[in-house]
């Protein structure tokens, strides 16, 4: 089988697991600092981050920059 990204480390990974993730490793709060949308600072639940994320690439590309960037620390923790 052809694999279009080899080397892609988000290959596989859904956007609700990322977000999960970044929920469970920062919270709601911590999330709204480092990524400043209304979806993870008013009233922000999985569902409506989700539902936002999905409909604003700029927005998406925030929380994959986070995820990369914070996956050796949520590696570590397991």
């Amino acid at each position: 089988m052809n694999n279009p990204n080899p080397k892609n480390p988000l290959h596989g990974i859904t956007l609700q697991k990322m977000l999960e993730d970044l929920i469970q490793f920062y919270g709601f709060d911590t999330l709204g600092e480092l990524i400043k949308i209304k979806c993870f600072t008013d009233n922000p639940s999985l569902k409506s981050s989700l539902t936002f994320l999905r409909k604003t690439p700029w927005a998406r590309e925030k929380v994959e920059e986070l995820y990369l960037r914070t996956l050796p620390k949520i590696i570590g923790k397991i």
